[in-house]
């Protein structure tokens, strides 16, 4: 399963680059990916077929107690067909669908496929976090899918929508499944279902929780409103996610935790009351509608309510009547939406109004239609039929219940026959319809499901022996599927649910009215844009009254909050211990002298500069506290950090005033200054605290013993930084370049992986470019010119980088690493670009700075996919022995490549920060005229 998961995600990374070779074509190459997901759960049926279960489990967070746990059994095994299946016949459908240079093919590939991988995920997960991840990458993907044209308002908006409902029912789904496994001590489902769960309101909130989610998910009452707007996506999209795979997510949920939490109070009746309305709700609109994927949308809306209802029940004949439907349902749904497209591709539109004669200008095409259409009335022998007749039967003891299935079922009839009628049927009103011969790489997937769905008919006996499992952890199962039962009260229910939907389609006319009338006063849609309107209001409201513009009256705020509670705490226990050691020698005391001066200082300060330096040296101090306490590799990168963090002051600095605005009255001054006193005095005692709080010995202890024996490395920092504590810095470095995307598409106007500046004037020959030390230097103005610094930015610059690439590579066992040699080389760029302005900058670094950040952290990602490969474990460390001439010992570790891609990330930000703050800043100053204050100007001959 795991080899499966990897084989999507390499599909979807080389999607973009096969779609950009063969056009279309290539989704017929990337349709292996599912169906290799189909063949796995073929080659498996003999495991499942008794109840059994395939398991695969890899380490993944030890510390967490969190592994890759993959489960497959029967009802898993059953979603991996339609999953893999139907993905496999999408993606061939989608080769004649598009056509070439389709605007965001390309992207469309990559992202089915996956959202196929997460799908794939989803239904064998059986860890539930685990799940929650797979859950809410299906929720991502399909925004991208749903919102594929992106040109398009109607495409934005649905997207946004399915997004926003969907991903506040996970929200909630995910606060259920902390719950329940806090409670049993693990978030294995497995373990979860054999151990005793809560009782009372625990279980109760706990229960609503999840299935928040999981009907948000299946777009069932009140949830059902985004699933017939998210018919803006294209065609396949809307057969695969809306028939086969992300709207099954949800009842797939009700299945698998139906077996141990039916029980549980509020599960019956929420599944069964929302389900009921749902259904019956989704089909009367789906008689309203004209355009015909709309109508298939709000019947599927309709059939996830009657799969809720039946896989929420929590008994063995509704069970297998509810896995039996789940299979009819993606068959003849997929297949009829697959169909919709060909009519649109076909005929130019998908109106019923507008249709005429299509049936008998596209006979095959009708016929696959006509198939599909019965099995989802429920006509035998298709097993549509067989599955609707076992869902009547699973109710027959529940007069309420089943005649709102009825009604419901006969909502699914007459909508049935509206399609074919408006599909396929002929009106002497309307003009003949010119239907192209469809392709057959379009026209075989709906047929292979239709005929699919015919087949299956007959084979119920067979398929209801593979599914029967499932049922019988509800309890003994006594019913069987089949085509034929004989007399029995279902079959008659089934020709009173078939003959009352022949009936609404016959009065249609005068039902019209009716159905025009009769609907809810405050649909979904304007209900969902009321909440969202109101949640908008209320923000600006809130941001009105508490955003006045005022940077001292936030920071005030947060500081009298700091002083307040946690400072009362702490006077209130007063924590700390008896015996404090001032310092341990008097160098100390005068590095924390000069800090508390520099600091007073720096409050008193009238020019910015002034007080950037003054906070500087209190930085500097810092770093020489690190010293002292022998912390050398710490102190280095506070050196360096304080250092990187003047220059991006400079940079800032240039664009505001020279001194700071005019001082506030006295009386402010002084609650100012008791502020700061105020908080300066709790959060010394906070420090106080903390140092004496620890009650057990630290973990870091073990540290240096663990660097050696696990990390291959001396240097205890840098080796926990990349080995022992990897998962923190791979979250902080990931971070890092999502901040830097955003702050950077706030100050760009264009791409910031644009071109390069181009230096106006002629093109100087090769002899005269090299009587100049930088080459950039020479667009600068002779006032800001500095032929000392060029020279010394010259001669420098190499050893620097060098000097950043030894600490780089130096760094596993000695002061140094990845994000100490990045800040150097980032000070080597900040040089050029000092000396020589942003022309200098773009010949040292002729590369986006996108680029670099994201060739880092595919490098990171890259170090603990390796040690996963290597040792089961991502970003574990492996010692890798090599032979060099004249060298005794000499070895690689795989952690050095996390570090590479910590240094390129550093690189990439600092990059990232000189191109906005100071070239594009540059850029700006020079387009609006404003004097040029050192920047490169023009003289007349073209020679600055």
């Amino acid at each position: 399963m795991l080899v499966l998961l990897i084989l999507h995600l390499v599909a979807a990374l080389s999607a973009p680059l096969l779609v950009r070779r063969w056009g279309p074509r290539a989704c017929l190459l990337l349709a292996l990916a599912p169906a290799a997901t189909f063949g796995w759960a073929v080659a498996h049926t003999g495991a499942v077929r008794d109840g059994g279960a395939v398991v695969e489990t890899y380490p993944w967070i030890p510390e967490l107690h969190l592994d890759v746990a993959l489960r497959v059994t029967t009802l898993s095994w059953l979603m991996l067909l339609l999953v893999g299946g139907v993905g496999a016949l999408v993606l061939v459908y989608s080769a004649r669908y598009f056509h070439a240079g389709s605007a965001g093919l390309a992207r469309f590939a990559a992202v089915m496929v996956a959202f196929a991988g997460a799908m794939l995920g989803l239904v064998v997960s059986d860890d539930l976090l685990l799940l929650y991840v797979f859950w809410e990458l299906t929720t991502v993907f399909s925004y991208l899918l749903i919102g594929h044209s992106t040109e398009r308002r109607s495409s934005r908006w649905a997207a946004a929508q399915a997004l926003t409902v969907t991903t506040l029912g996970g929200l909630a789904m995910l606060v259920g499944f902390l719950l329940l496994g806090h409670h049993v001590g693990s978030y294995r489902w497995s373990v979860v279902t054999a151990a005793p769960l809560p009782g009372g309101g625990y279980l109760a909130v706990a229960v609503l929780l999840v299935l928040t989610g999981a009907l948000a998910k299946s777009a069932v009452f009140p949830f059902n409103s985004w699933l017939p707007v998210a018919m803006a996506a294209p065609t396949p999209v809307s057969a695969y996610l809306h028939a086969a795979a992300m709207v099954k997510a949800g009842v797939f949920l009700v299945g698998l935790l139906g077996p141990a939490l039916a029980p549980a109070g509020p599960w019956r009746p929420v599944t069964v009351v929302a389900g009921l309305v749902t259904l019956v709700a989704g089909g009367w609109a789906a008689l309203r509608q004209t355009d015909l994927k709309l109508l298939l949308a709000y019947g599927t809306v309709s059939q996830l309510g009657l799969l809720t209802v039946v896989l929420g029940a929590g008994t063995p004949k509704a069970a297998l009547a509810g896995v039996a439907m789940l299979l009819a349902h993606a068959l003849f749904k997929a297949a009829l939406f697959l169909v919709v497209g060909i009519l649109d591709h076909s005929a130019g539109s998908r109106d019923l109004r507008d249709l005429s004669g299509v049936g008998r200008s596209a006979p095959v095409l009708t016929t696959v239609a006509a198939l599909a259409a019965a099995s989802m009335a429920g006509l035998p022998p298709l097993f549509g039929f067989v599955a609707k007749e076992a869902v009547l039967g699973a109710f027959t003891g529940r007069p309420v219940v089943l005649a709102v299935l009825v009604v419901g079922s006969a909502l699914t009839v007459a909508y049935s026959i509206r399609f074919l009628w408006g599909a396929f049927g002929s009106r002497p009103d309307v003009p003949v319809t010119d239907v192209e011969r469809p392709p057959a790489a379009m026209l075989v997937p709906p047929a292979l499901l239709a005929v699919a769905g015919l087949a299956a008919g007959p084979a119920a006996g067979w398929l209801g022996g593979l599914l029967r499992p499932y049922a019988e952890l509800f309890g003994p199962v006594e019913e069987k599927l089949a085509l034929w039962h004989g007399p029995t009260a279902a079959l008659g229910l089934s020709a009173v649910v078939i003959a009352g939907g022949v009936v609404l389609h016959l009065v249609r006319g005068p039902l019209a009215p009716a159905l025009t009338r009769l609907r809810s006063p405050v649909g979904g849609n304007e209900g969902y844009e009321w909440v969202t309107h109101r949640f908008d209001r209320f923000a600006i409201e809130v941001t009105g009254a508490t955003q006045r513009g005022a940077l001292p009256q936030y920071l005030g705020t947060v500081l009298v909050v700091l002083v307040l509670v946690p400072g009362g705490a702490m006077l209130a226990t007063r924590p700390w211990r008896a015996g404090i050691a001032v310092w341990d020698n008097p160098t100390q005391l005068v590095v924390c002298v000069v800090i508390a001066v520099a600091a007073l200082l720096a409050v008193g300060a009238r020019r910015r500069l002034t007080a950037m330096l003054l906070v500087g040296v209190t930085g500097y101090g810092t770093a020489m506290m690190f010293v002292l306490y022998g912390a050398p590799d710490v102190a280095l990168t506070q050196f360096l950090v304080e250092t990187a963090t003047i220059a991006v002051f400079v940079l800032v600095l240039r664009r505001l005033p020279e001194r700071f605005s005019a001082r506030p009255l006295r009386r402010s001054r002084w609650v100012r200054r008791g502020i700061g006193v105020a908080a300066g005095l709790v959060m010394a005692g906070l420090a106080l605290a903390a140092a004496g709080a620890r009650r057990t010995p630290s973990i870091s202890a073990a540290f240096p013993e663990l660097a050696v024996a696990q990390g291959y490395g001396r240097n205890v920092v840098n080796v926990t930084l990349v080995d022992i504590r990897a998962w923190d810095t791979m979250g902080e470095i990931s971070v890092l370049v999502v901040t830097a995307t955003g702050v950077a598409s706030l100050i760009f106007e264009r791409s910031r992986t644009g071109p390069r500046p181009r230096r106006p004037g002629p093109v100087r020959s090769r002899r005269d470019r090299r009587t100049v030390w930088l080459r950039g230097g020479t667009m600068l103005t002779e006032r800001r010119r500095s032929i000392v610094f060029e020279v010394v930015t010259r001669l420098i610059f190499h050893t620097v980088l060098l000097f950043s690439l030894f600490l780089l590579f130096s760094g596993h066992n000695a002061p140094g690493g990845g994000f100490s040699g990045g800040l150097v080389a980032s000070l080597a760029l900040t040089l050029r670009y000092l000396a020589g302005g942003r022309y200098e900058l773009a010949e040292a670094a002729p590369v986006g700075a996108g680029t670099v950040l994201g060739a880092g952290l595919a490098v990171s990602v890259g170090g603990g996919v390796l040690g996963l490969l290597l040792t089961g474990r991502v970003l574990e460390s492996v010692k890798v022995n090599l032979w060099l001439p004249l060298v005794d010992h000499f070895y690689l570790v795989t952690s050095l490549f996390f570090d590479i891609g910590v240094y390129l990330i550093v690189v990439g930000l600092v990059l990232d920060i000189l191109r906005s703050l100071g070239a594009e800043v540059d850029r700006h100053v020079e387009a609006a005229g404003e004097p040029a204050r050192g920047l490169a100007v023009q003289r007349e001959g073209g020679r600055p």
